[in-house]
Parts: C-alpha cells; structure tokens; sequence
C-alpha cells in the first residue's frame, strides 16, 4: 500500500518489494554497511502500540521479558510464544509518550496484533496498528553516532537505552546500530538529514547483514512455531527474564534454561553459492544422516559473494564442524564468529 512515506522513498530512488525496499542492488547495499554507515527505511518491520491504564501488567503477563522493568529510557528485546513454548514473534519494546511500542517482522504483525486483543477482555489495554503513523529508521556503521548528530538526534551512549529529541526518538541496540522511531510526518526530512550527515541510502538487505553480524534473530512466517527462545539465544541478548512468573510458554522455556534439556543453539555461517537460501531451509550433517539438524532463520546476500545468515543446529553438529544446506551434498556453511559468547552446555 502506498503512503506518503513510501511515495517519499520512490522519490528518493528506492524500490518497493514484498520483503523490503532497496535503494540499489543487494551485493552493493551489503558492502555499504560493511565499509560504511547506512541509514535504511525499516518497512520489513510492523508497530503494534499499546495503551491504557492496564498495558504494562497485560504485556508482562503474555511476554518472555520483564515489561514492569521496561523504563522510558529503555528499550527491551522479548518474545511472544505458543504454550509449547515455541516463538511466534521476536520484539523489540520500548516505552513513548503513549504507552508501549512493539516492533515485529510486518509479515507476523497482524497475527500478533489479533492473538494479542484476544487476551485484553477486561484489561483497560487499546492495540493498534502503529505502522502507518510511525516510520522507523534503522542506522548503522562506524559512524552512526556522527550522522545522528548531524541530524539532530539524540543518541544514547548504553546498548538497549533510547533517548528523545522532540519527536524524535532514537534506540541503541549495539555500538553500531540504532532504530529511529519518528512521525510519518517528519519522517522524509529526518532521512534526508541523516543521509546528509554521511550514511548512505541502503535498502533492507544493508540491516539484515547488520542485524545478522549482531547476532539479532527476527522470526517471520517461515519460521514461526520453530524455536524455543535459548534457540536463538534470547536469554544471551536479554530477551527472556527467568523471575517474572508466567507467561505463555514460561514451563518450557524455563525448563530448558534450568534443567539442561537445550540441544540446539543459533550460529552465524556463511553459505557458498549464487542462489539465494530460503528462510526456514534445512540443514544436515553427517550425525544425522537424512534428518533435518536444523534450520536457517535469517539469510542476506554476504559483500563478498555466497551469503549470510544465522542458523539453528544441533550444538553437537556445530561442534563437529560439518554442517551442509538442504541435504548431505548441498554446500558445506562455514561457521563466523557472533559478537556475544554462548554459553557452555
């Protein structure tokens, strides 16, 4: 559907596809986020605003993370999940002027919104759609602080803190990404600053590279009901509380966490080849013979050919090293390094 904001972004030269937007082609918008800093129009992803007198408790109540702790000057990765304990969406929260904000993939955000306003019955909780009034920005590189500055942006120095400037509000996920939450309205001369202060107009594919090499998950349709949240280690990242009492799917995930039952964990690989890998593709190791050992969650084409992605597998398999894509002979991943340490089994 075409708006304003998106009227604005063909203006500027972008593309509109059903799983994003690219301002050039993907291997090209990759290197830029690998040798510099981008600013991407974040249209992969959906809003979901709750309010009312009753929003923090009918949250805290339904998600992984402790919501009574989300502050106005935080932000929090959580998860909504099945009662088998298994992710329907990953989120990212933080708090505005009207309640609570939660961002998820567009593709998963109407189920969301729905399965979420099935629970409010009595609660004094209003969900809406936040999308079409709220543009998101993602920045990322080196100098993502320098081109917020430029902009006017107010950035916070700690990871998972967010700051205000007028009506603008900015998120730091890590050292060198940050979410920009602003007006539709403002949302075009926003852009145009921070592309002024020198971050380069790149498309989806530049934030999930960024969001991939971050070691940050995000579940689409393909790969809801998947995985348990150790999975893709949302408790390393922050996204799971384990003293907050119940949730949907809290027996599971906390089972997993204190009695040692997690077999598998998210890895970040490179995949060889010219063709795209599918989200949600299998993977298969010799331990395994012809059984699946995995998955792919998230998946961009890498600055230097083959691809990117992150994976879940069997810890085993990852540690015996020989891992192939969608059969025994298909090409072998090589494992890269995550920014954050996994924990020892």
């Amino acid at each position: 559907m075409n708006t304003p904001w998106t009227e604005f972004l063909v203006r500027e030269g972008a593309t509109l596809e059903d799983s994003g937007i690219r301002f050039d082609a993907p291997e090209a918008e990759v290197s830029a986020v690998e040798s510099g800093t981008v600013v991407v129009p974040l249209v992969h992803l959906g809003l979901i605003r709750c309010a009312g007198d009753d929003s923090v408790t009918f949250l805290h109540n339904l998600l992984s993370n402790d919501v009574k702790k989300l502050g106005p000057q935080s932000a929090q990765w959580s998860s909504f999940n099945t009662p088998k304990g298994r992710m329907l969406a990953s989120l990212l929260l933080w708090t505005d002027d009207v309640g609570q904000m939660i961002a998820a993939s567009a593709d998963v955000q109407p189920m969301l919104q729905k399965k979420l306003s099935m629970y409010v019955l009595r609660s004094k909780v209003k969900l809406a759609d936040a999308t079409p009034d709220t543009v998101l920005l993602g920045v990322s590189g080196a100098a993502a602080d320098a081109a917020l500055a430029h902009a006017g942006i107010a950035a916070p120095t700690a990871p998972m803190t967010q700051a205000v400037a007028g009506e603008v509000r900015c998120i730091r996920l890590d050292q060198r990404n940050f979410v920009v939450a602003v007006p539709a309205t403002a949302a075009p001369a926003v852009f145009t600053k921070l592309a002024a202060g020198g971050a380069t107009k790149a498309g989806t594919a530049a934030w999930q590279l960024a969001m991939i090499r971050a070691g940050l998950p995000l579940i689409t349709t393909a790969t809801q009901e998947e995985f348990v949240a150790q999975m893709l280690n949302f408790e390393v990242i922050g996204g799971v509380s384990f003293n907050k009492g119940c949730y949907p799917g809290q027996e599971i995930v906390a089972r997993t966490q204190y009695l040692g039952k997690l077999k598998k964990r998210m890895y970040r690989v490179h995949v060889p080849g010219d063709a795209p890998p599918a989200v949600g593709a299998d993977l298969f190791t010799p331990e395994f013979g012809d059984q699946s050992a995995g998955k792919l969650v998230n998946v961009v084409a890498a600055p230097k050919g083959g691809f990117e992605a992150l994976a879940v597998m069997q810890i085993s398999c990852a540690e015996a090293g020989e891992v192939h894509l969608g059969s025994l002979q298909g090409p072998q991943l090589q494992f890269l390094d995550l920014p954050y340490a996994l924990p020892e089994k």
